[in-house]
């Protein structure tokens, strides 16, 4: 029953609330993501540590076995939105083809258990817990109220046997929230990395990996490089894809340096906009008063 499971070595996400979606009962199937590794741009070394743990525990599991060693381990990845903390767990999905991955984010955070208990059966298995703050904040930020979700998760990371070939990958944009007994205690969070906003290096590479097409004279990439210091993966993503369409609106066949230009002057414009509100610009006009 364990081996033909039909579960085992899919990628699933529980919800109660599923309703026309391929799967069984409350469970759905997902495709599992096909991605190189060049896809991937995070700081040198950065990446090879989260593959180690991850990657490295199931292709020598046998070994940390003999040695006695746990296999069990939690990898938790943090940052700002959009520098690729999802992305990078794709591609992890896609280098694990044997594995059973369950899937947990938002209200689904709560199946945790259920979650825990197909890996066990169904191991070698990943289980994912995107923004994992949701349920796993600190108990200083609420004094006095209980967190039984956070208990849960604590428990269920705990009751994995050390030889069972369970990984845990936690992702969130508040490392600052999280209980200290989960982000900072070896055996549930094993490497915490933080995925940041990406050097200028990072953002030339960015660049050129969604934009394979551009022919980009190096002045022209250098000023891109340079115009877009502090943004994030996604930026870098959206601004050759809004290139690209104005490319198409003026009716050339291919995006030129004016049109990355134009982009870049749409999308800095409107993020600037948006911090002034969000931060209460000093030149921000008061609003008027109502009665």
């Amino acid at each position: 029953m364990r081996e033909r499971n039909v579960f085992r070595g899919k990628v699933v996400s529980i919800s109660p609330n599923r309703s026309f979606e391929e799967g069984a009962g409350p469970i759905s199937f997902h495709r599992r993501p096909s991605m190189g590794r060049d896809a991937i741009v995070l700081p040198d070394g950065l990446l090879e540590r989260v593959e180690r743990q991850v990657l490295g525990v199931a292709r020598h599991g046998d070994r940390l076995r003999a040695a006695g060693q746990q296999l069990r381990r939690g990898v938790l990845l943090y940052g700002p939105p959009g520098t690729g903390k999802t992305h990078t767990l794709r591609y992890l999905l896609s280098r694990l083809p044997d594995f059973t991955v369950v899937l947990l984010t938002g209200t689904s955070l709560g199946f945790i258990g259920p979650a825990c208990a197909l890996a066990r059966m169904l191991q070698p298995a990943l289980v994912v817990l995107e923004d994992c703050d949701l349920v796993a904040e600190a108990r200083d930020f609420a004094p006095g109220m209980e967190n039984p979700l956070l208990f849960e998760m604590l428990n269920e990371m705990d009751g994995i046997e050390d030889d069972v070939d369970v990984a845990f990958l936690l992702t969130t944009n508040r490392a600052d929230l999280l209980e200290p007994a989960l982000a900072q205690r070896p055996g549930r969070v094993d490497l915490a990395v933080e995925i940041p906003l990406p050097d200028a290096a990072g953002r030339a590479r960015l660049l050129q990996l969604y934009g394979p097409d551009l022919k980009l004279p190096p002045e022209v990439l250098a000023e891109l490089v340079a115009r877009t210091d502090g943004t994030t993966a996604s930026f870098a993503k959206e601004l050759v894809r809004r290139a690209i369409l104005l490319s198409a609106e003026r009716g050339a066949d291919e995006a030129a340096a004016e049109d990355l230009r134009a982009a870049a002057d749409e999308l800095l414009s409107d993020r600037d906009a948006l911090t002034r509100r969000l931060l209460g610009a000093a030149d921000a006009p008061d609003p008027e008063p109502t009665y």
